[in-house]
């Protein structure tokens, strides 16, 4: 018979704190060096092509100025990059291989509404952390426990804002084109109630598949309400055929579209006599400061879209976070990303200045390119400029920045 022999309590607890001595302070190493993964998914194609090149360069600058500074805590950033191709079934692809592969703990930079309501539940079931830049409502009643925030202003703040300057414009019927979106039908109800209190009307609305190659049909019911103002809520595709067909029926009204559709690329596509007099409204970046000025210098451009200017700014604020933090997954950034970017702490600008003070043991108020970045509870703007422009001989025209 053989006799086995048990190890004493002593000896089991002695072998166990080798194990741990060998294990897991060489993985601890290994974990404080390893580079924290980043994710950027922007539209580079498709709708929002006109912007997805410039936001996912913003982001790498970001990025770029990070690593050359040594780095969050002494970690390297790798940046992962994928296209949604704005598309929903291509950014959900996308999300997950930057999740499941890439292993991020942040995606940056969703620009369509309905790209972000299709990515953003596979981010919070995974705890990664979500920056975009959609505007639909519905974005930030979505059950994400706190792992989204945007840096743009949300349906109901754009369209008070687009409702109060038509009714400066004198505007008293005013019909809706709109592509079919998560936005369409909040974007017209709440154009209604802003229209009626300033005594103007809503008198009609028509929504559209966007991918469609003519809208003759909805512009003969648009044209039979006979409005003074058309709103043209859709991408730059749709919204330059529409403009072309309006042109042809004679239409001489108003026009007004968001700026983000009614931009540089349609003006050069089409003659100046179709797009002239068309108003625009955007969200306004910071152009008077020195974030923006120096976003521009990188980017060797002039003027900014507000999208590249909050991509600056949410790839900073999550840098920000995971150095406040001392920790890079997406629960450590959706905990501290508020800490850096609202409160009394000292007001900095660039991602580098912030990481200097954070490392010093200073608290920190990011203010960056597209302005304040303040967010409420559910992770919407609380506050941003806005700007007002005319196409005159197919050019833009300020008209205000309020």
């Amino acid at each position: 018979m053989s006799i086995i022999s048990y190890p004493s309590r002593r000896q089991v607890l002695l072998g166990t704190a080798a194990a741990v001595a060998g294990l897991s302070a060489p993985s601890i190493v290994r974990a404080q060096s390893e580079p924290i993964r980043l994710g950027a998914l922007n539209p580079l194609t498709g709708a929002g092509g006109s912007y997805g090149p410039t936001m996912r360069r913003a982001i790498e600058g970001v990025i770029e100025r990070v690593n050359g500074a040594g780095g969050i805590n002494g970690r390297k950033v790798e940046l992962a990059g994928e296209d949604t191709q704005t598309n929903p079934d291509a950014a959900v692809r996308a999300a997950r291989k930057l999740i499941d592969v890439d292993k991020v703990s942040a995606i940056m930079g969703t620009w369509a509404s309905s790209v972000t309501t299709a990515v953003a539940p596979l981010c919070w079931e995974s705890k990664v952390f979500i920056t975009t830049v959609s505007g639909s409502d519905t974005i930030t009643k979505l059950p994400h426990q706190g792992y989204l925030i945007r840096t743009q202003p949300n349906t109901h703040l754009q369209i008070q804002r687009l409702g109060e300057f038509l009714l400066s414009l004198g505007n008293k019927k005013v019909f809706v084109l709109a592509a079919q979106t998560p936005f369409a039908l909040p974007s017209q109800e709440r154009l209604t109630e802003v229209l009626k209190a300033g005594g103007s009307e809503m008198i009609g609305g028509v929504i559209y598949d966007k991918d469609k190659t003519s809208f003759r049909s909805e512009i003969d019911q648009a044209l039979k309400a006979k409005p003074d103002m058309i709103y043209l809520n859709g991408y730059t595709p749709d919204v330059t055929i529409v403009l072309r067909e309006l042109y042809k029926a004679g239409y001489e009204g108003g026009k007004v579209g968001q700026a983000y559709a009614v931009n540089q690329k349609l003006l050069e596509s089409l003659p100046p006599e179709v797009t002239e007099g068309t108003y625009t409204v955007a969200q306004s970046p910071s152009i008077n400061s020195d974030a923006y000025k120096r976003l521009a210098t990188f980017l060797q451009k002039d003027v900014l879209d507000p999208y590249s200017c909050q991509c600056n700014d949410q790839a900073s604020l999550v840098c920000l976070a995971i150095a406040k933090a001392g920790n890079s997954s997406g629960t450590a950034i959706k905990d501290a990303v508020r800490s850096i970017s609202q409160g009394p702490g000292e007001k900095v600008d660039d991602v580098v200045d912030g990481l200097k003070a954070l490392a010093a043991g200073k608290d920190i108020n990011f203010e960056g390119a597209s302005g304040a970045c303040d967010f409420d509870d559910i992770g919407d703007i609380l506050t941003t400029n806005f700007r007002y422009e005319q196409v005159e001989k197919g050019a833009f025209k300020l008209l205000k920045i309020a």
